[in-house]
């Protein structure tokens, strides 16, 4: 039999009940053979404290970027401003652009919903609003950039349909709410159309996102595979844990080309810290995510047989014990000791689960796209204005030369010039949408000569936005009511 060498890990103990839920969850991988070798670091509230805003250390990363595998443990973000999200800045800084969630149901042993679901949710990590890019850019209006790429979409589609491929999953399924951001979340559609179509093994649908989330509520089991940009992954993952059991049992992975991150999916909770009271199945089962992904499936299908058994056996802590169903309530030693003692066993009420062994993390390719013909065609001018849109709109007619004109004035969105109506409520923040009248003729020169008058006429512009024509089709969208 050949010898595996261990994998190195780093590992992070975290803050709250990080540390007891930590230790039981190693405890249970090296009971069960687990071939690793442990480089420990230490993030969150330690650091936060030493003035490290981002939580974590540069020898931290150093760690990170030699052992490629990351399994960690919740922690605390202090409050008040200024500290940022360790979760967000790892995901970014290290390209972990998949989150995979599993969401199933353990009925009748943990109360659920709805018995027989199992779906995954795949997230996309890096985009969306995510990008973290906001202004303020009046008194009264807050902007954030919402950042759908065309790479990005296509890298966690792919993500999915291997995802689906790999462990025997039927159909994969798209939410998006394409119906009203038809250039970012219809880009996100339409990759999934083009990425659908190479498997044809594999059924597809799409879902607005808001009858999609009120039917996986409703019907999950209609569900196998669900992959969404980074918002409603995030806040549906945790729905869908929630109606499966328990977000205190969901583990996570986030996946990228070289690095890979597994996490529980709640939080550090301070107040339950040294009590042996936490529940470490969250951590758990995202540390049988990273055996699979490091090649000890083996392992891995061995610890969370285990788990099964402990669970179905009645052997809980307390957040899901039930003295109706449960047989013990333990506390956080207690029940890695009750996993440790099934090593070897198989559940006899839950399906055992198998894992391939030895098996390459998924990796995904792109497609190479030719470059389109991009052409300016005018531009977006927003002001910071206090008066009404009919004298603004005059205003800008008057500044208009011959080589632009004013096409129209939305706020927040609706066309609010020419005949806009009386009944819409404006704020101070106004966009001005300037069309070149022969935008094939310098086009540069002529939004410098547009801003360099509105300046001059005491409208300075406090944000614009080139307006573009792709192949011919325009690249943004209409004013609500144009």
């Amino acid at each position: 039999m050949q010898k595996i060498e261990p994998v190195p890990v780093t590992v992070a103990y975290g803050d709250g009940i990080g540390p007891e839920i930590m230790q039981a969850t190693l405890d249970i991988l090296m009971a069960a053979g687990a071939k690793l070798k442990i480089e420990k670091i230490t993030i969150g509230e330690e650091i936060y404290r030493k003035g490290i805003t981002s939580g974590i250390e540069p020898s931290a990363w150093d760690s990170l970027r030699k052992t490629k595998v990351f399994l960690k443990a919740p922690i605390t973000t202090p409050e008040g401003g200024g500290f940022k999200s360790l979760n967000v800045t790892i995901r970014k800084t290290m390209g972990l652009f998949a989150n995979v969630r599993p969401c199933l149901s353990y009925s009748p042993y943990i109360k659920s919903k709805h018995e027989g679901m199992d779906i995954v949710i795949v997230r996309e990590n890096e985009e969306d609003l995510y990008g973290g890019i906001e202004h303020q850019q009046t008194d009264e209006v807050m902007q954030c950039l919402k950042l759908i790429t065309v790479p990005g979409s296509e890298r966690i589609v792919r993500y999915a349909f291997e995802y689906a491929r790999r462990y025997g999953r039927k159909k994969v399924t798209c939410f998006t709410k394409d119906n009203i951001m038809k250039l970012t979340d219809g880009t996100f559609h339409k990759v999934f159309d083009e990425v659908a179509s190479e498997y044809p093994d594999i059924k597809n649908e799409h879902w607005i996102v808001d009858i999609g989330a009120a039917k996986m509520a409703d019907s999950p089991t209609q569900f196998d595979v669900i992959v969404m940009p980074n918002l409603y992954g995030d806040i549906l993952s945790d729905v869908a844990a929630e109606i499966a059991g328990s977000v205190g049992i969901a583990g996570s992975a986030n996946i990228g080309d070289k690095i890979a991150m597994f996490e529980a999916i709640h939080g550090s909770a301070p107040r339950r810290a040294g009590q042996n009271l936490a529940n470490p199945s969250g951590l758990l089962l995202a540390a049988v995510q990273m055996l699979v992904h490091i090649g000890q499936g083996e392992v891995a299908a061995k610890v969370h047989n285990a788990w099964l058994k402990t669970i179905e056996d009645g052997i809980h802590t307390y957040d899901i014990y039930d003295p109706e169903i449960s047989t013990k309530k333990v506390g956080t030693r207690e029940f890695a000791e009750a996993v440790k003692n099934n090593l070897g066993s198989l559940p006899t009420k839950f399906k055992p689960v198998e894992y391939p062994s030895q098996s390459e993390p998924i990796r995904v390719s792109l497609k190479t796209r030719a470059p389109r013909e991009k052409v300016l065609v005018g531009v977006d001018v927003f002001i910071d204005w206090d008066g009404s849109a009919e004298d603004l709109g005059r205003r800008l007619e008057e500044i208009s030369g011959t080589d632009y004109k004013l096409e129209m004035i939305t706020n927040r969105g609706t066309k609010v010039y020419p005949h806009g109506f009386p009944e819409t409520f404006c704020v101070d923040h106004w966009r001005c949408r300037f069309k070149f009248v022969k935008p094939d003729e310098k086009p540069y020169d002529h939004m410098l000569s547009l801003l360099s008058r509105l300046v001059k006429n005491e409208l300075p512009p406090i944000k614009t936005e080139g307006l573009y024509y792709f192949e011919g089709k325009p690249g943004y969208s209409l004013g609500q009511g144009e």
